[in-house]
């Protein structure tokens, strides 16, 4: 009995201990009380912005194939030309497909040695198209097309590919049948090792570890022929990051200066012996991002500095003008693609760079 009795206690005693180590369990596996709150509609709205390649998360509207031609031309046609033709910027959009690949579903250009490769011609899922327009163009103001001026600008693309009529208004409602006509519906592939991190690799490279070539060699150059069309490739490039553009204005073969590691002096020892001061206007357009936009000679996305120091040539206002101008932006003097502004510049740089300019950028 005395045994009986004082199990039944010590049991009667382990009981809440039990209950207490399975509440302490329930707690450690249930969610997180009193930290955050949940998202309301506004903000999964604000969060949730992609259209998937199902149109999930497309909104509803309309455009037509004329509204858009009319959006293009103002905003779009300066980078990709009026046909969507144009490589002169970005990528042609427009080109390599035919009406065989509508019915197919897959390009066969892009199977071809020939360099006919275009958006239309690699894109799978027309919610890429729809979502990177509404997102991201135009270049210099993204975000700003309405969504019935999206789908006005999407329907003008496909009519320049053949896609659509020149009638057509693309909507929510039809988006979908459009996508069963574009030619390379049925190109994307699993089949390749980006898409499980088991996969087999598509490059049999190996990093060298030891013993390795010291040796540079030059596998490949710009043909004479082009090699300085466009301007110095290296004047084009930000004197930050991977990218550096080959000094274009020397034969083949001489290593570009890396215009961030170098001082005035030294930048101007390296391109030829030139004045500190001419490296120190080159050096500060080049980090103050105005080579990304302007070459000296020559158009880019803006005019050339030579063509603006000459359309201002003896104009006393025009350095007052042009430094208001690069810190505010302003549009409608060299076409359609307006000038950014650039608050985020000293306003001593920048009187610098437009005295600069202004005087030939020599």
């Amino acid at each position: 009995m005395s045994r009986l009795a004082n199990t039944g206690f010590v049991f009667a005693l382990a009981l809440p201990a039990l209950t207490l180590l399975a509440g302490s369990a329930v707690a450690q596996t249930a969610p997180h009380s009193g930290i955050g709150r949940a998202a309301t509609p506004a903000e999964i709205q604000a969060w949730n912005i992609d259209v998937r390649p199902d149109f999930e998360g497309l909104p509803k509207g309309s455009g037509t194939v004329a509204h858009g031609q009319t959006i293009w031309e103002g905003k779009c046609a300066t980078c990709h030309g009026t046909f969507g033709e144009s490589s002169e910027v970005f990528g042609p959009l427009v080109g390599g497909t035919t009406k065989d690949d509508m019915k197919t579903g897959r390009a066969a250009t892009l199977a071809s040695p020939q360099p006919l490769r275009s958006t239309l011609s690699k894109d799978s899922t027309l919610s890429t198209l729809w979502d990177y327009i509404h997102r991201a163009m135009p270049w210099n103001a993204p975000k700003s097309l309405s969504n019935d001026d999206v789908y006005a600008v999407l329907a003008y693309l496909l009519n320049l590919g053949d896609i659509v009529p020149p009638d057509f208004t693309l909507s929510d409602q039809n988006i979908r049948d459009v996508q069963k006509m574009m030619p390379n519906r049925n190109g994307m592939t699993r089949d390749h090792g980006m898409w499980d991190i088991k996969g087999k690799p598509d490059t049999h490279n190996v990093a060298c570890m030891k013993d390795c070539a010291t040796d540079v060699k030059i596998v490949s150059s710009l043909p004479d022929s082009v090699r300085n069309f466009w301007g110095n490739l290296a004047d084009q490039n930000r004197p930050f990051g991977e990218a550096r553009g080959a000094e274009t204005t020397k034969p083949p073969g001489t290593k570009p200066p890396l215009v961030s590691q170098l001082s005035p002096a030294a930048a101007a020892a390296t391109s030829g012996g030139g004045s500190p001061a001419k490296a120190s206007f080159s050096d500060l357009a080049s980090k103050s991002g105005c080579l990304a936009c302007h070459g000296v000679s020559n158009k880019i996305v803006g005019p050339a500095f030579q063509d603006v120091a000459a359309k201002y040539k003896g104009d006393t206002n025009a350095e007052a003008q042009l430094i208001t101008k690069v810190t505010h932006g302003g549009s409608g003097v060299w076409g359609a693609v307006p000038m950014p502004p650039q608050g985020q510049i000293k306003h001593d740089d920048i009187k610098m760079l437009v005295q600069w300019v202004l005087s030939g950028a020599h």
